[in-house]
């Protein structure tokens, strides 16, 4: 296999790597650039909640770090079970559903107290 010169530092062939397939590739990525985008947004708050990129690098877009902490390997994709990913969605479901009715139940215990 021949490797083409690209502007990319590091290269989605090696990225692949680390990841199996270009579709994790970008999931993967993707979702990392969004976190250390929203770490960069809150750094004037002092909330302190989202995790700094793992990396020294002198890139300044997201998308470029979270690329660059693949392939450092800092970051990993963590493949879920359909039957994870179900169990995630019930408790989601369950959850709103248990708010709807908090809040239903607020506002008659509002309404009679009136």
């Amino acid at each position: 296999m021949t490797t083409e010169d690209t502007m990319m530092s590091p290269a989605i062939e090696s990225l692949m790597g680390h990841t199996g397939s270009k579709f994790s590739l970008v999931t993967l990525s993707a979702r990392r650039a969004r976190e250390i985008n929203s770490y960069f947004n809150q750094l004037g708050d002092g909330l302190g909640n989202m995790v700094p990129p793992q990396v020294s690098s002198t890139a300044r877009k997201p998308l470029s770090i979270s690329f660059e902490e693949i392939a450092a390997g800092k970051i990993q994709l963590v493949a879920k079970t359909i039957e994870e990913v179900l169990a995630e969605n019930e408790a989601a479901l369950a959850a709103e559903k248990q708010a709807e009715l908090d809040a239903m139940q607020d506002s008659t215990t509002e309404q009679t107290a009136e």
